[in-house]
């Protein structure tokens, strides 16, 4: 990884941190995104002391801003020529339904939307530099969802989870449908569950939850991984050559597992591409 180009969205904490150290470590240069300026100038430092690498920079952007989010793709093309890696790592989850500030279902707008759109504008750089891979953090809450094409931004009854639920699954159906459109290309796409993870996601969601509720989320992180071990699939995609060429598939602990068949759904891959193109105002490559 010495000398290669790597972009990783959520970056300054948890999974993200955890992923950048490691490939910071060979050599790798690394523009790390967030959306606290704060957090990210002092995560980058300390991305940079520990891992001896200087060639770590931050880029901010907030997801839930599709502007924003094509504001980090031209800060991103305006620092270098070649990616390497694309890592759609950030995400977030909300207890009360909120909408994005392009009027989008909050958790869909973010999790899917924002790194459906940032890979469509990177996509020609990614092209350009020969072998590249596109890693996306993706959920095995996907397996309890579909997508509801009748009502994406979810209009009826709102569920956290639920929501979450559907925009992993649309991850893992973007992947699918990404995988395909790079055939012939030196470019692959890959997407992971990390496993439940000790970090602190969903932590924006503290003054929407009940003490008691919290209690029981502590308590159940005590037994969640480390953000090491759950980047360690991220990293692995990101970088081993085990799995050079390897594109379209599913991983959790560095192997490949199916997904759902609702995530095997090809024609419902096509059709959130579909919608998911007129949704951030693009055109198909």
């Amino acid at each position: 990884m010495k000398g290669k180009v790597c972009v990783i969205t959520g970056g300054t904490d948890g999974i993200g941190k955890a992923a950048a150290y490691a490939l910071a470590l060979p050599g790798a240069r690394l523009l790390v995104h967030g959306r606290d300026a704060d957090k990210g100038a002092r995560a980058v430092a300390e991305l940079k002391t520990r891992s001896g690498n200087s060639a770590i920079e931050f880029l901010q952007a907030d997801f839930g801003s599709l502007a924003e989010v094509r504001g980090l793709a031209a800060a991103v093309l305006a620092r270098t020529s070649r990616i390497d890696v694309l890592v759609n790592n950030a995400g977030g989850i909300f207890v009360k339904k909120a909408v994005s500030k392009d009027g989008y279902e909050a958790t869909f707008a973010v999790n899917h939307l924002a790194p459906f759109l940032l890979t469509h504008l990177l996509l020609d750089t990614l092209k350009g530099g020969g072998a590249a891979r596109i890693v996306t953090t993706a959920s095995n809450a996907h397996r309890a969802a579909k997508i509801p094409f009748d009502d994406l931004q979810m209009t009826g009854k709102y569920s956290p989870m639920g929501a979450y639920g559907v925009s992993k699954l649309a991850n893992v159906l973007f992947t699918r449908a990404l995988a395909k459109r790079l055939q012939g290309s030196a470019v692959t796409a890959t997407c992971l569950h990390p496993g439940l993870v000790r970090t602190n996601f969903g932590r924006n969601n503290e003054d929407a939850i009940s003490p008691f509720v919290r209690a029981i989320i502590g308590f159940v992180m005590r037994f969640a991984r480390t953000p090491e071990k759950g980047a360690e699939t991220v990293v692995y995609l990101a970088s081993s050559p085990e799995i050079e060429g390897t594109s379209g598939g599913y991983f959790f602990d560095c192997k490949p597992i199916a997904p759902t068949p609702a995530g095997q759904d090809d024609n419902a891959a096509e059709r959130l591409w579909q919608v998911s193109e007129q949704l951030v105002g693009i055109a198909d490559k």
